[in-house]
């Protein structure tokens, strides 16, 4: 990668303040006077987690905050090639961020527009800040989609955004960003809802387009381990303020401030299993000493009691295919696993595998097609709706988004209490407040959180909520669906300690489901790994990520960030 040449700055950025306005008196300010440099020809990597000021920088450089509810300091200065991006006018800024300054966006799917083709989205990227043409911008469309490694390009181009895969469509916001060739590419947590293996191919990607391109990248994550293999400078931000800023090799090999340590460390490593994840707190209220712990031993013998057994299940979706024929895609085929009572099952593969819909099958949200679930020797799948409504209570699901699947209309309170009500818990309403307040107690939320509605709450707070509601049915399988895979590695590392804690004090089982291998060889006993809806390996969590018999697994192993590489 490039070396540093402080003579070279493209991008100057001095003493950001941005504000947002939460009434008509009062404002709060999220970025607090920083300031910083992106030299030519490198990547620089703004690390931090939610509410840190990152995704604000970045669009205040982009000019996309909302004027009405926003306001930057007359103070501050974005310098970009020697031009005052602060001075310009609004058509001047729209004209350099369309074509000198491009951005990837978190989510592709919000940022496409669903009833336009990928071509189209493209071309008009070409057609106004290139003046191209029609055939033109369709020709260099194909160009670009073939560069981003979008396989058949020249029919792809035709498709719909709801056609393509997730990484696919993260390729299609790549292509849009680099059409004009930019001078710098700004990445806002681009990778952070995919598998390690589309993961690895974006940073891959994002790092050969620079190179080839000659241009600089402004890479905006929460995952330090991400970083150290595509940045060469790292900026470390908290609450608004940068805590730390140096070359990767500084950052990763001889951290200075605390808050950096603690990053570092609040990630699982696939070399040891401590007994609690490190959070931030530890570091913060230690001086950045790491306290020793004992390793969490996992795995299973081979005498503990079952509590559900999975044999050959088959879930199969069905399209219309001519007038009166139909076509069968076989989303799982063939699997079978025993879950042992306490002990976790980790579900891994790439989006597609069958990992969910596994998942989804199992709590009758699918309709299996094939196969059977034995819960204490009773199958579940075949059951009446009405035999089933009792195990219902005993098998229960976290889902990935806990704002998409928690009521924004009801207080915690009522979202604690409503499946009590359905589940005949409690003899009356003061009974099941107060167990409510102490499952709150429990995932660690204060009483006041009752009162209040979800969207009042953080993602890792909302996390906590979605696992609260699933305890107040004192269940004893808890099928866990990606549910730490977008949280900050600290507040991520909160949630798996409480799931530990859930597990030892209630004897839980779960069925963890994820992309990421690295959180799956901590918590997981056993892991099962899934390739086009076939089960290819089932073994102990140490037996197969020391000894992957599959080259599948082999290929997902490969594929986790280890950090520094260079």
């Amino acid at each position: 990668m490039s070396q540093e040449n402080p003579n070279q700055a493209l991008l100057k950025v001095e003493n950001l303040r941005v504000s947002f306005r939460v009434n008509k008196k009062d404002s709060v300010e999220t970025v607090k006077g920083i300031s910083f440099e992106i030299p030519r020809n490198s990547t620089v990597a703004l690390v931090g987690e939610s509410g840190s000021g990152k995704s604000v920088s970045s669009l205040a450089v982009m000019g996309l905050l909302p004027p009405d509810t926003s306001s930057i300091a007359a103070e501050s200065k974005i310098i970009f090639e020697g031009r005052s991006l602060l001075e310009l006018s609004i058509a001047e800024r729209r004209d350099l961020c369309g074509k000198e300054i491009s951005m990837i966006f978190q989510e592709p799917m919000t940022s496409l527009n669903p009833v336009f083709t990928v071509g189209f989205q493209i071309a008009e990227v070409l057609r106004l800040h290139m003046g191209m043409d029609a055939k033109q911008a369709r020709k260099r469309s194909i160009e670009l989609l073939e560069e981003v490694g979008i396989p058949d390009p020249k029919n792809k181009i035709d498709a719909y955004p709801s056609q393509m895969s997730g990484g696919q469509q993260q390729r299609v916001m790549i292509a849009m960003a680099i059409a004009c060739e930019p001078k710098l590419l700004i990445a806002d947590e681009p990778t952070t809802a995919l598998d390690v293996t589309i993961q690895k191919q974006i940073i891959d990607l994002i790092d050969a387009l620079r190179t080839k391109h000659k241009m600089s990248v402004l890479f905006i994550t929460h995952d330090l381990a991400l970083v150290g293999e595509i940045a060469d400078h790292v900026i470390v931000m908290r609450n608004g303020e940068i805590r730390e800023a140096g070359t990767v090799e500084q950052i990763f090999e001889s951290p200075k401030d605390t808050y950096t340590q603690a990053l570092l460390h609040c990630r699982p490593t696939l070399d040891t299993r401590p007994w609690r994840l490190p959070v931030i707190a530890d570091f913060m209220n230690n001086n950045g000493a790491l306290v020793e712990q004992k390793q969490r031993p996992r795995g299973l013998k081979g005498d503990e009691e079952i509590v559900l057994e999975v044999k050959d299940l088959g879930k199969s979706f069905y399209s219309r295919e001519g007038f009166f024929g139909k076509k069968e895609f076989k989303a799982v085929e063939g699997v079978s696993f025993k879950l042992a009572r306490g002990k976790t099952l980790g579900v891994v593969g790439e989006s597609g595998s069958g990992k969910t819909t596994v998942g989804l099958t199992l709590m009758r949200l699918h309709q299996a097609t094939t196969g059977q679930a034995l819960f204490e020797g009773k199958d579940i799948l075949s059951m009446s709706n009405k035999e089933f409504h009792h195990y219902k209570r005993r098998i229960q699901i976290i889902f990935q988004n806990p704002y998409a699947s928690l009521n924004p209309r009801f207080t915690v309170g009522q979202i604690l209490m409503e499946p009590m009500y359905i589940h005949n818990i409690g003899a009356n309403d003061s009974e099941r407040s107060a167990m409510a307040y102490q499952l709150l107690e429990k995932v660690g939320l204060p009483t006041i959180a009752f009162h209040r509605y979800p969207h009042e709450f953080s993602g890792g707070q909302r996390q906590r909520i979605a696992i609260a509601r699933c305890l107040t049915m004192k269940p004893e399988v808890l099928v866990c669906d990606e549910s730490v895979s977008a949280l900050d590695v600290s507040v991520q590392a909160q949630v798996l300690n409480l799931l530990q804690d859930l597990q030892e004090e209630f004897g839980l089982s779960y069925i963890f489901i994820s992309h990421d291998l690295a959180v799956v060889k901590y918590i997981a006993d056993q892991v099962m790994v899934m390739n086009k809806g076939k089960v290819i390996e089932l073994a102990n969590s140490d037996d197969l990520y020391l000894n992957p018999t599959q080259a599948y697994t082999k290929t997902l192993l490969n594929a986790i960030p280890k950090g520094l590489q260079h």
